[in-house]
């Protein structure tokens, strides 16, 4: 990678851009596999164990780890640039058309967020309790029993609805930000990008937080 290029403004948020697209379909498809949920156990854990009996899963999981890492390690570099660059920190923000949107605003506070719920996340369904269940082919993991007991606790329920809302804002304006860093951006076609971004972000959001409600009000084993 040039060194030049990584450390100009414009290099770090094509690297902020490229790490959060890639980002952005893995938690689609992330999404997509939990809904599983609604279909049976058995489809669920399945899908579950062929992910992790894989022998890519390594490789796949370093690869999410490092676009993790580079992009809040270089969005925190913007942002503490931009702290330090302000010589009127405690000025009212412009509002209007010369103003920034909340959500944009925020953007690194939601990564932080984000990166909190990520640690508790890991903690709790990867390395969380060891179910196991036989289908006929030797035991594998009863993921989908972990998951029952975790969501059927309304406190747990409460904070993953509220980190999955915060996600929302961050996919919402971020995917739409990382298509205009890279190029994609003409007047005529913003405002279907940005809606297009929106869509996404209900889509993602929506998904994963079907999984909880569902477990905690509709499922009856």
């Amino acid at each position: 990678m040039n060194t030049t290029w990584a450390a100009s403004t414009i290099g770090r948020k094509q690297i902020i851009g490229i790490t959060g697209l890639g980002l952005c379909a893995f938690v689609l498809s992330h999404m997509a596999g939990n809904l599983l949920i609604l279909i049976s156990p058995q489809a669920y854990n399945e899908y579950a164990h062929a992910l992790i009996s894989n022998p890519l899963i390594y490789v796949a999981e370093a690869g999410l780890v490092l676009l993790f890492l580079a992009h809040l390690a270089t969005a925190s570099v913007i942002q503490f640039k931009n702290w330090k660059a302000r010589d009127r920190r405690y000025e009212v923000p412009p509002n209007g058309e010369k103003g920034t949107s909340v959500a944009r605003r925020t953007l690194w506070a939601q990564g932080m967020l984000i990166l909190v719920f990520l640690i508790l996340h890991l903690n709790t369904f990867k390395y969380g309790e060891n179910y196991t269940v036989n289908y006929g082919n030797g035991e594998i993991r009863d993921l989908h029993k972990l998951v029952i007991d975790v969501f059927q606790q309304p406190g747990y329920v409460v904070w993953y609805v509220v980190a999955l809302v915060v996600l929302y804002f961050h996919l919402a304006h971020g995917l739409a930000s990382s298509l205009q860093t890279m190029g994609i951006h003409h007047p005529r076609y913003q405002p279907a990008i940005k809606a297009s971004s929106l869509f996404y972000a209900i889509i993602v959001a929506g998904g994963f937080i079907v999984q909880p409600l569902y477990v905690l009000f509709l499922y009856r084993g």
